[in-house]
């Protein structure tokens, strides 16, 4: 294990450590959204603090040619710029006293706490992928991206023909699926009800669209939703350090613990990406 982990200075067994690390792979395969819809790049290790972001040019079509060809119609990138990959972590402490308890009682450790950091570690890092930092961008806000007006998804089939137009439109941006569509809480809710005249949901109906691949998130905003071009050839999440969890040291003779990771998104072709809004 990494040294600056510092596991080996802390009260915990090998064992509660191989516990910890469960817990928090378990509660953040369950809370993250982003990562269904993104590619990952990495991880690259926790001293990276910096990573290039290209914007890509797709070259219109692949050529055809009896011989080698030549160099005519390569994709190439067209922009590049250096972007910071921050460090985002919550921290939790385990009081001394619970820790003598475990002791004497022979008690297994209480995981609730590694839990509710890994959490909102999770939280934050879907902020990052949809809202973006104040030097990068996110999925809902990227500049260049596609944009179709959302009608009122509580009514007919709004729903379908507002993700069918972004389609559309990513089509015609040479972004072609497979897609996901991610919509706030209050337009997933409104996608349950029934449509008139189908006997389905109009959720039913809508992932037919993106196959099947549908999800919602707290972290964007309400009223809104994003259909995503898949691959890493239009974004991806670059991972320096991937979620792990860190001792820190004593503090009035109770326990600091910190589970972090350093993350950055990547998008390279923005109109990979068609917001409704």
């Amino acid at each position: 294990m990494k040294d600056y982990l510092m596991r080996e200075d802390s009260p915990l067994s090998d064992k509660q450590w191989d516990e910890i690390d469960d817990v928090v792979v378990d509660v953040a395969r369950k809370k993250l959204i982003g990562r269904k819809v993104v590619h990952t790049y990495g991880p690259l290790g926790g001293g990276v603090q910096s990573i290039e972001i290209d914007r890509v040019d797709l070259n219109g079509e692949a050529e055809l040619s009896k011989f080698s060809g030549d160099e005519d119609g390569q994709i190439q990138i067209k922009e590049r710029r250096f972007i910071p990959v921050p460090l985002i972590y919550k921290d939790f402490m385990i009081t001394w006293r619970d820790l003598e308890n475990l002791k004497s009682s022979n008690r297994p450790l209480d995981y609730s706490l590694v839990a509710a950091a890994t959490t909102s570690l999770a939280k934050k890092e879907d902020n990052i992928i949809f809202n973006g930092t104040k030097e990068n961008q996110g999925i809902m806000n990227v500049e260049g991206r596609l944009c179709v007006k959302a009608n009122d998804w509580s009514e007919g089939e709004h729903p379908y023909r507002d993700v069918a137009k972004a389609i559309e439109q990513l089509i015609k941006a040479d972004s072609y699926g497979p897609y996901a569509l991610v919509v706030s809480t209050d337009l997933y809710i409104k996608m349950q009800r029934i449509q008139e005249g189908t006997g389905v949901t109009v959720l039913s109906r809508v992932k037919e669209l993106v196959d099947g691949k549908v999800y919602q998130s707290p972290m964007i905003e309400e009223g809104k939703a994003a259909v995503i071009s898949i691959g890493a050839q239009n974004l991806d999440l670059a991972i320096g350090e991937d979620m792990v969890t860190a001792y820190m040291g004593d503090e009035n003779l109770n326990h600091l613990f910190r589970v972090m990771e350093s993350i950055a998104l990547r998008i390279k072709r923005p109109q990979s990406i068609c917001t409704i809004e």
